[in-house]
């Protein structure tokens, strides 16, 4: 723990915040008129809420949660689709748990399960692969889900599969990038986006120059965080000493896990497994160009969706949200989750009615666990 815990330690969390105060009065930042910062990555809205950040910040300053949550921006049709494939009588559907209580438009995962279907929590697409070979008179369809953090892994399974020749498995591929919803959001027109923090476990992956364009195109600038509450200050101080200096760059502060150029075997996994589909749907973002991932034709047979006949393969249809769910506002940023009327009310964790509020990454989520508005002291 002791590597952990001194990027937990109060002292130079207060001299962060002190800081960042300084840097807020020198661009005239305000309650009225604060700088917005949207930190992408759901695993950063929790540290947020968890060490409660967001209120120990000066009041010039105002988080942004964005759609960084890929079980959150999955939208519901797909859900649809894997209950479709798990309700098949020869299939075994294997998934991350995260997906297993996202409401479809009828049920969620773990409704069919409970009427039923064999769907099992995995920990890796390995530990589907590993079925597949137990079984091999069933089909065993992997939930391929994630942004590029977990699309290596789901690419090197793939291949493992094309090796042995193991006809039984195939992968219903949701994998989705990073920058694309990124320029979306940059294009919208009632989105104000003073900077960005950046995902730390996808920039693991793909690097920091994917998002050269934020700075180029755009003006803005993006630091790539690390998740402990130092990282998230000090990330934070960056964008500000950025903004009120008149530059716009993209800077890496978690240089420690962070390479440069990410990680060359991944991006080989990738890059050799999958293409771009011309375009893929997001909960509240609609269809964004070349922002999802398919599987190559060299692949075809572990493709999922081309095995069965169903999704993009046959024709992707739309599904509208529930009634009074706002799950694309809030990740957006265009609300905040304790504006929608049916936070804690209509939609809780133990009966959801969007995603943001089942996924350990959900803005909703955060809210709830952390109080939403309640202060809290950096971990000691």
């Amino acid at each position: 723990m002791k590597h952990v815990q001194e990027f937990r330690d109060p002292k130079p969390a207060k001299a962060l915040i002190a800081r960042i105060g300084a840097v807020l009065d020198r661009i005239g930042a305000t309650a009225e008129k604060p700088v917005h910062i949207m930190e992408i990555c759901g695993g950063h809205t929790h540290a947020i809420f968890r060490y409660g950040l967001d209120k120990l910040v000066p009041p010039g300053l105002e988080f942004i949660h964005g759609p960084g949550c890929p079980v959150c921006v999955l939208p519901m049709s797909r859900v649809d689709e894997c209950i479709e494939i798990a309700e098949r009588p020869e299939v075994i559907f294997t998934t991350f748990g995260d997906a297993m209580r996202v409401p479809g438009t009828g049920k969620s995962l773990m409704q069919a399960k409970a009427d039923g279907a064999d769907i099992r929590m995995v920990y890796s697409p390995l530990d589907a692969l590993e079925i597949a070979r137990r079984n091999p008179e069933r089909e065993v369809v992997f939930f391929g889900l994630g942004f590029e953090t977990t699309t290596p892994s789901t690419a090197l399974s793939i291949q493992a599969a094309a090796r042995e020749g193991l006809a039984n498995f195939s992968v219903f591929c949701n994998h989705i990038t990073v920058p694309h919803p990124i320029r979306a959001l940059l294009d919208d027109p009632h989105m104000v986006l003073d900077g960005f923090v950046g995902p730390g476990h996808v920039s693991m992956v793909i690097g920091v120059h994917p998002y050269d364009f934020i700075a180029e195109d755009y003006g803005k600038p993006l630091v790539v965080a690390g998740f402990e509450p130092l990282d998230l200050l000090q990330s934070v101080l960056m964008v500000l000493e950025q903004i009120a200096e008149g530059r716009a760059e993209i800077e890496n502060q978690y240089a420690r896990v962070v390479p440069e150029h990410g990680n060359p075997v991944s991006l080989a996994a990738i890059a050799d497994v999958y293409e771009a589909r011309p375009s893929f749907e997001w909960r509240g973002l609609g269809e964004i160009d070349a922002s999802g991932l398919r599987i190559r034709e060299a692949y075809r047979a572990w493709d999922a969706e081309e095995k069965f006949g169903i999704g993009y393969a046959a024709g992707a249809r739309s599904v509208a949200e529930p009634e009074g769910c706002m799950c694309g506002a809030v990740m957006t940023g265009r609300m905040k989750p304790v504006a929608c009327p049916q936070f804690g009310t209509g939609c809780t964790p133990e009966m959801p009615l969007g995603a943001l509020m089942v996924s350990s990454e959900g803005a909703c989520a955060a809210y709830y666990q952390y109080g939403g508005a309640r202060a809290a002291e950096p971990a000691e």
